[in-house]
């Protein structure tokens, strides 16, 4: 599995390594304040709560701890 997939930007769906930048998943900036819009509009909410059966099978992914540390 790589560390930096090619991804579809969530915003205007354009592929590429957008995790490589610093507005990762999406490619830019605007893209990613027009989804954070979208939330505040409420475009995009959750309509259930999570419930433990959705995290069925996650608990067998390897670590991902880098996720969670800045760049360099």
């Amino acid at each position: 599995m790589s560390n930096n997939p090619t991804v579809k930007c969530p915003t205007c769906r354009q592929p590429g390594k957008w995790f490589e930048t610093e507005f990762g998943p999406f490619c830019s900036r605007r893209c990613k304040l027009v989804d954070l819009g979208k939330w505040f509009d409420e475009d995009h909410v959750i309509e259930a709560p999570l419930r433990p059966d959705m995290f069925d099978g996650y608990e067998d992914l390897p670590p991902g701890e880098y996720l969670d540390q800045p760049d360099g």
